[in-house]
C-alpha cells in the first residue's frame, strides 16, 4: 500500500464523490479510478490534502467485502 501522495502524480485523476455523501458535505470520500493498478482516496473537504492509494486489486476486495457485508453494517 502507498500512502504518499508524492508516490504518483494525481494531478490528472478524475475524483468521485461517494454516494452515500450527504449534501451538507460532512464525512465524504473520493475515489480516483481510471488509473492503472491503483486506486487513490482522499478526504473531498481537503482536496489539496494527502491520498491514500491502495493496490486495484486490494481495493475491489475491500469493496467486495464492504458490498458482501463482511464488516457488518453502518
Amino acid at each position: 500500500m502507498k500512502t504518499s501522495k508524492s508516490e504518483y502524480d494525481l494531478s490528472a485523476a478524475v475524483w468521485h464523490k461517494s454516494s452515500y455523501s450527504g449534501p451538507s458535505g460532512g464525512d465524504c470520500v473520493e475515489v480516483a479510478d481510471g488509473l492503472p493498478g491503483i486506486v487513490p482516496v482522499r478526504d473531498s473537504k481537503r482536496p489539496q490534502g494527502p491520498a491514500l492509494t491502495f493496490q486495484a486489486t486490494s481495493w475491489n476486495q475491500f469493496v467486495n467485502g464492504v458490498n458482501g457485508g463482511t464488516f457488518g453494517n453502518a
